[in-house]
Formats: C-alpha cells, sequence, structure tokens
C-alpha cells in the first residue's frame, strides 16, 4: 500500500490533512472558495502520489486483456489508453481503472491500495497464455492538474506542446533528468492531465507546477467538482454490486468488441433497458454533510418507501448548497423528484447533471 509522497511537504507548507485509512490526505491548503475558483478558472493541481499500476507484458498480453476487460485493448496503439472495466461474470463491476498501451507493455492503473485486488483478479483468468503481472506501484507518484489554463501550465512545465486533450492519450518525455510521463485523463470531472516522474520527482513536480501558477487544492475540492460532474469513482459510488450503466460508466464499455466477461449481461441492459437504479444528483435543502449510505424515502398511500441510497456528498459552490449522488430507483429519477431523508433532517431533490458548466458530460440514458 502506497500513501502520499508529499505529506511532509504538506505540513511544512500548514496545509490542513485528514486521516483515512489508507493514511494522511491534502484536505486543503487553507482556502477551499479559492481553491474552487481556481479549478474552475485556471488550473489546480491535486495530490494524486497514491495511486498504482499493474504491468502487464508478454506476447499475449493484449489479445488476453481483450478478451476478459469491458472496453477495447486489441485496437489501441501505444501512447493510447482508455477507461476499463473488469466485471463480474453477472455484468456488475468488479474493478476500475485506466488503461495505458506502450510499446512493451500495458499498463492498468488504479489507487495502490486496489493494485494487489486487481492483479489477482486478472490472474484468475491466466491459464497458458505468454502473460506477466508486475506491480510496479513503488516506481508511481503522479500529481494531476486541471482547469481551463491547465494545458497551457503543463506545456510550460515540461517545456514541450500538448496535443489536443482526448481521454486516454499520453506520451513519454524527458524532465529534470527523470523519465516522465503525461497522460490527458479527466480529473474530478474536468479534462485535466496526470503528471509521473516517479517518487525521487514528486516534490520538483509538486512545486514546479505551483511555480507555473498551478493553485494546490485538496480533497474537499476534488469531491466538490467531481460530484458537481456526476463522476463515479469506484470504492465510493461503484463496487461489485453496480452495474456499469447504472454508475453512467458508459465510457468505460464497449458494446462492439466483442465478447468479455459479463458482456451477456452489459449488451443486454442496452437493449432492453430496465436498470432498477441509476446514479443521480440531489440537491439539498440544508448544507449540512449527509453520510453515506443514508436512504431517501417518498410518502406513497399513506406508506414510506425508500427508493434511493446516497454515496458521496460535498457542498457545492454552484447551487449553494449541499448535494450528493445517490442511487435512486426506476421511475423516480426525474428532475425535481423529491425525497425525505431516512433518519435525518431535511429533504433531497433530483437535479440536472453535471451541475457545475464546463464538467465533462455525462453520457448513456437508460429507461
Amino acid at each position: 500500500m502506497q500513501r502520499s509522497l508529499l505529506t511532509d511537504r504538506f505540513r511544512s507548507d500548514g496545509a490542513r490533512l485528514a486521516e483515512t485509512p489508507d493514511g494522511p490526505v491534502l484536505l486543503t491548503y487553507g482556502d477551499v472558495p479559492a481553491e474552487y475558483e481556481a479549478a474552475r478558472e485556471k488550473a489546480v493541481v491535486f495530490d494524486a502520489t497514491p495511486r498504482g499500476a499493474l504491468c502487464v507484458t508478454g506476447a499475449e498480453r493484449a489479445e488476453f486483456l481483450h478478451r476478459i476487460l469491458a472496453n477495447e485493448v486489441r485496437h489501441l496503439a501505444p501512447g493510447r489508453g482508455n477507461a476499463n472495466l473488469l466485471l463480474t461474470s453477472k455484468g456488475k463491476v468488479a474493478q476500475a481503472f485506466e488503461l495505458l498501451v506502450d510499446e512493451e507493455e500495458i499498463r492498468l492503473e488504479a489507487p495502490a491500495a486496489r493494485i494487489p485486488a486487481l492483479a489477482a483478479e486478472v490472474d484468475r483468468y491466466l491459464f497458458a497464455e505468454d502473460v506477466q503481472l508486475e506491480d510496479v506501484s513503488e516506481s508511481v507518484a503522479p500529481v494531476e492538474i486541471c482547469g481551463p489554463e491547465a494545458a497551457a501550465l503543463v506545456s510550460s512545465v515540461l517545456g514541450l506542446e500538448l496535443p489536443t486533450w482526448e481521454a486516454g492519450t499520453w506520451l513519454r518525455t524527458d524532465w529534470e533528468g527523470a523519465p516522465l510521463r503525461v497522460a490527458a485523463w479527466p480529473v474530478a470531472g474536468s479534462p485535466g492531465y496526470r503528471l509521473d516522474a516517479g517518487p525521487a520527482a514528486a516534490d520538483a513536480l509538486w512545486q514546479r507546477s505551483l511555480a507555473a501558477g498551478a493553485r494546490p487544492a485538496g480533497v474537499a475540492v476534488s469531491d466538490i467538482l467531481r460530484i458537481e460532474a456526476g463522476q463515479a469513482v469506484f470504492g465510493a459510488d461503484v463496487d461489485d454490486n453496480i452495474y456499469p450503466q447504472e454508475a453512467r460508466l458508459e465510457s468505460a464499455f464497449s458494446l462492439e468488441k466483442g465478447c468479455y466477461i459479463g458482456q451477456e449481461v452489459v449488451a443486454k441492459i442496452d437493449t432492453y433497458g430496465g436498470l432498477n437504479k441509476r446514479l443521480v444528483c440531489l440537491r439539498f435543502d440544508h448544507d449540512d454533510p449527509v453520510p453515506r449510505g443514508t436512504e431517501l424515502s417518498v410518502v406513497e398511500d399513506g406508506e414510506a418507501r425508500n427508493l434511493g441510497l446516497v454515496t458521496s456528498w460535498s457542498y457545492s459552490f454552484v447551487l449553494d448548497t449541499g448535494i450528493a449522488l445517490a442511487y435512486v430507483k426506476r421511475k423516480h429519477q426525474a428532475v425535481g423528484k423529491e425525497f425525505e431523508l431516512v433518519g435525518a433532517p431535511g429533504k433531497a431533490t433530483v437535479v440536472e447533471m453535471p451541475v457545475r458548466p464546463g464538467a465533462l458530460p455525462i453520457t448513456g440514458e437508460f429507461e
């Protein structure tokens, strides 16, 4: 398990940290509204050093992964990648990650704490194929940058011109004497970049990003941004009880690539619909935190029915109140639908998603 490599930097800067089961994480540098404004108007940098990677090598790596994963692999050229999923045989999300194709390897990137489980899941399907798996998380230590000025800022830091932003494209360059990988990915629901020059260069990369004009920001702001964008994350909003369409993960699976684990279920949902629940965005009539797992209730014919479940909460600067991602049952997902909170005061109302102008669009509509 890899923890943040920048904790000492944050403490020396006087930033506020939050304790989590995976160690301390950056909460804020002390001014959440200013960090949020920078993300909307300029550029912010987030600590992503706790991320890791599973390196897949061997002559049959592309064919093997193409056969088991939900999104394209075989036809991706070096320098390309995508959001991808490993599903259960019942079509639910066992693992979610980003996939990058290189000349001699394919990398699956996710939080370092999840890489051992991801490796074990992939290994279950290995038999006699020429494929090798290696957890290379100790060599991974990225930072992430997003905001309207992100591309110009990253170009300034790296001293190179970036191609037009397209999720999953990446390139390698030399930076300060170290090899650096820069990949275009959604960051907190906005077009952004993941820069990785390895653990030894992480602090220098963070400092150089600040010197170029990025404002440091923590999970307080990244949670606001991603929830306003409707971006579900594995572990908070997604687990192996969720179908990918329920979590609006259409960009992470393919309906054209042919058979893969869980493909028949995914295709059936696309053809016939009928999802029992769907991720929506809620606004509350107050800004008090609403715990994950809070149930949503509606009184019908004099009887209270629990019809939804909150998975992620934050305060929204756009709506000036609390918002959340929640799974809501079919026929109760329309914008304007109102719910009572079970075991807590207040009401919640379904709103359009994404909430934040400029967020990456949410795709896929299912009845």
